[in-house]
């Protein structure tokens, strides 16, 4: 019986583990299902645009990450529900084994006691004392005799409860089981659509490749010129701090802004990440890669860019092409924000956390999307991926 309850102990807790671990899967994937969700929208207004764009093919891209994302996480879901259906399949065989053990063992009790009674009647044991001590005794002894069968007969029927608790269980997780797999089947069809769609988005672009160059030349133009203009006026700033310590002030924003790597806000309240940081390879020019010094964000409709923490505003000036840029001082670090319009602070100010400092350009020809271009510099550009929360 020990063994059983040691046993059935373990299987308890790793039962309330493993719900959890399930909760959270299941929160998780709600989430990238309402992710998935707000790319349909964007995917659906792209689908108004002319001609296929290479920002439709990385929103698509985010989608079948996305998707990828959900279908992992079932594939972990139905792992631990395995887990737990082999877990109570082990607990009921060991219970109902133990309860055929403690029948047995409680039926030889009750006919032992009815041939002692049959011989010697209760009240004759008593009786038949030498003493009233002994007969106290042998009272006593009876009672706890009584007390022991209806112990062992509430142990069977807790045996009993147990079983077909763990039964009901047990029903519920095959049942979830079966229900979960088949969902994951589901979203393994949508992936498969999902990827065919994106082949035949990029063989739709066809015999377009000098066109795809010449506007890859044009973007790395107005990329390097963005590129250094920042980096102009970054230089101006460090120099700037080589000559002037920064205020307690400054270096407590700036030790706060490191501390809360990986939690920062968004710098737009709703959008996907459809730009990663660093050298990437084309959407359709396999064989070209960019060099991407931060993340590209795109939202739908219109969009508000917001300081992803509290500091002043260093710089705010126009790119040739690309619209606006605002770079923010943290501390020693810097948010860059750029393609923006509508602009809605100005230089010196000090701007607080989620601040709206201006507009995303919304292009209302091209989807209606609105692209935002965020980086983060200290020294040297950061992945700005690194920096904010997972999800916005």
């Amino acid at each position: 019986m020990k063994v059983i309850l040691t046993i059935f102990f373990s299987i308890g807790v790793i039962s309330i583990l493993s719900a959890q671990t399930r909760k959270d899967l299941e929160d998780q994937r709600k989430k990238t299902l309402e992710e998935i969700t707000y790319v349909d929208n964007l995917i659906k207004e792209a689908t108004k645009e002319k001609s296929t764009s290479i920002n439709q093919l990385k929103i698509i891209g985010n989608k079948l990450v996305l998707r990828e994302n959900v279908i992992s996480g079932m594939k972990q879901e139905i792992n631990l529900l395995n887990q737990r259906i082999e877990l109570n399949k082990t607990a009921m065989d060991l219970m109902e084994k133990d309860l055929v053990t403690m029948r047995k063992e409680y039926a030889n009790t009750i006919i032992n006691s009815y041939k002692v009674k049959k011989g010697n009647p209760e009240l004759w044991y008593l009786l038949s004392a030498r003493d009233f001590n002994q007969g106290y005794k042998r009272l006593k002894y009876l009672q706890q005799v009584t007390i022991y069968r209806h112990q062992e007969t509430a142990r069977i029927q807790e045996l009993v409860n147990e079983i077909e608790k763990t039964k009901r269980n047990l029903q519920e997780d095959l049942y979830n089981l079966s229900d979960l797999k088949g969902n994951e089947e589901r979203q393994k069809a949508l992936l498969q659509q999902e990827k065919e769609k994106k082949k035949k988005m990029i063989n739709s672009f066809g015999n377009k490749e000098k066109q795809l160059k010449k506007e890859l030349e044009q973007k790395k133009k107005i990329v390097q010129k963005i590129d250094e203009e920042i980096s102009k006026i970054i230089e101006e700033e460090k120099k700037k701090r080589l000559t002037t310590d920064l205020t307690p002030e400054q270096k407590l924003i700036g030790e706060n802004f490191s501390d809360n790597k990986g939690r920062l806000p968004w710098p737009v309240e709703k959008g996907i990440i459809t730009g990663q940081f660093g050298e990437q390879k084309h959407q359709i020019l396999t064989y070209v890669t960019e060099k991407n010094i931060g993340i590209e964000i795109t939202s739908l409709g219109k969009t508000t860019a917001r300081s992803v923490f509290k500091g002043q505003v260093m710089r705010v000036f126009p790119i040739p092409g690309g619209n606006v840029a605002i770079i923010i001082g943290h501390g020693k670090y810097l948010s860059v924000y750029q393609n923006i319009i509508n602009v809605k602070i100005k230089q010196g100010d000090m701007v607080e956390l989620k601040q709206e400092i201006g507009d995303v350009f919304n292009d209302n020809e091209n989807g209606s999307k609105s692209i935002l271009y965020f980086m983060i510099f200290d020294e040297k550009y950061l992945d700005p991926e690194l920096w904010i929360s997972k999800r916005n």
